[in-house]
């Protein structure tokens, strides 16, 4: 949540800056492919590190519950650097003809994007290692730290009336300090033992999951590369990027629930407590999260000019639809398959999101439905993934929805929520 708001805040203030919208497009576009390059390989990792901790054939840690620094961490550190400086050497390779997409122009201050694609990775592991060690609080702490610096370092250049390329130096610099601190955690928690057995079992796991991202992406990603490609225009890929978020207190909680709950199904004498527990705890996400999307949808069309300028009015209209994936994410098949460790599961999923994304994207562009097109086919193609899953799960696994769906719960809060759109859409209600 403080990731997001840091954001939030640092958006406003460029729209209401000296900033043009074409510059805002460089900062976002700079954001944009960082992350295009690196979301897929660091969630992969991510996500198989987490079952792995709690059983693996190289350390035998099922049912070890006393304290130990982990080997396992360490070597997932050193996959993440790997990575790093794999693309950022291939980036380097090939960046005298490097283009995204057709996007208007170079990618902007390709040299920086690189090294901050070599830097930002690893850091990902911070919270991680927190979460995995039962240091919650800690996740918090170092959030506080680091993003309100990152806030200061990012905007006052702006403010001073300097250009978008200082804002990136602060980011730079914020990520060189998670670096510190990154390494702080890796002596105190880790046991530095380079074991190539623990990375081929990791990487085996985590190579379906890699290609997973890889294939489906997420919703902005594959939105994105979509948007900039046909359009061709800083500008409109502004209008998009600034529409094109997810509500984040249901992205985030989502996440942090699906991402937690995943050692949780490593072991199968504990999957009824499991199932229960996940069906629990997503119920009450649902009372939180849907209620909250259906009043931020309610004002979005009002927020949008006041909160950038009216310009991004158009904005308002992505993000609606963009409001509707709390429908699908608040549903956890994918926690359950992972957890599970039947990787090969989810990236059959991915391929099915993806070749129906992209044409029929395409499709609703060509038929003027625009951006706003491109990210009701997302909703779309999201929600037959998980039913995939979700059909997996029943059907090769005897895992019923309702074992881990509270469904009347669920089915009442979509209705409403559809029914709010329907109406939101065709202007019947118009909170301006």
């Amino acid at each position: 949540m403080l990731k997001f708001t840091i954001f939030l805040i640092i958006s406003i203030v460029f729209t209401k800056s000296h900033l043009t919208r074409a510059e805002i497009g460089q900062w976002e576009m700079f954001l944009f492919i960082s992350g295009l390059i690196s979301f897929f390989w660091v969630t992969g990792i991510i996500q198989s590190l987490l079952p792995l901790y709690h059983r693996n054939k190289t350390y035998h840690r099922l049912g070890d519950n006393k304290k130990h620094k982990s080997p396992e961490i360490f070597n997932a550190f050193l996959i993440l650097c790997f990575f790093s400086l794999l693309f950022f050497a291939a980036g380097h390779a090939i960046k005298s003809n490097f283009s995204v997409f057709h996007f208007s122009g170079n990618v902007p201050y390709l040299n920086l994007l690189l090294l901050y694609l070599l830097l930002s990775n690893p850091v990902c592991l911070i919270e991680y290692i927190y979460l995995l060690n039962n240091r919650s609080y800690r996740i918090f702490q170092y959030a506080i730290y680091t993003f309100s610096a990152q806030l200061i370092l990012v905007i006052l250049p702006v403010i001073l009336g300097k250009g978008i390329i200082w804002s990136i130096y602060g980011l730079l610099v914020i990520t060189a300090a998670r670096w510190v601190w990154l390494l702080i955690l890796l002596r105190r928690y880790t046991e530095m033992k380079i074991s190539v057995e623990f990375m081929k079992e990791h990487l085996y796991l985590g190579i379906p999951l890699i290609l997973t991202s890889l294939i489906s992406g997420s919703a902005q990603y594959t939105d994105g590369v979509i948007v900039s490609a046909v359009y061709r225009d800083p500008g409109w890929f502004a209008w998009f990027r600034y529409g094109a978020k997810e509500f984040p207190l249901v992205l985030l909680l989502a996440n942090g629930l699906s991402n937690a709950m995943l050692p949780e199904f490593s072991t199968r004498s504990r999957m009824k407590e499991s199932l229960a527990k996940i069906k629990l705890r997503s119920k009450k996400l649902m009372h939180l999260c849907f209620p909250a999307t259906i009043v931020i949808m309610l004002f979005a069309r009002w927020i949008y000019p006041r909160m950038f300028t009216p310009e991004y009015q158009k904005s308002a209209d992505v993000f609606l639809v963009y409001c509707l994936l709390v429908i699908p994410r608040l549903v956890f098949p994918q926690t359950i398959v992972i957890g599970r460790m039947k990787t090969n599961i989810t990236l059959i999923a991915a391929l099915i999101e993806l070749g129906l994304n992209i044409p029929l994207s395409l499709l609703a562009i060509k038929w003027g439905y625009n951006i706003v097109g491109v990210a009701l086919v997302t909703f779309i193609v999201y929600f037959i993934g998980k039913v995939f899953l979700a059909a997996y799960l029943w059907i090769k696994m005897k895992i019923k929805p309702i074992e881990y769906i509270p469904l009347k719960i669920f089915t009442l809060y979509s209705l409403l929520l559809g029914l709010l759109f329907v109406l939101i859409d065709h202007r019947i209600i118009d909170i301006r």
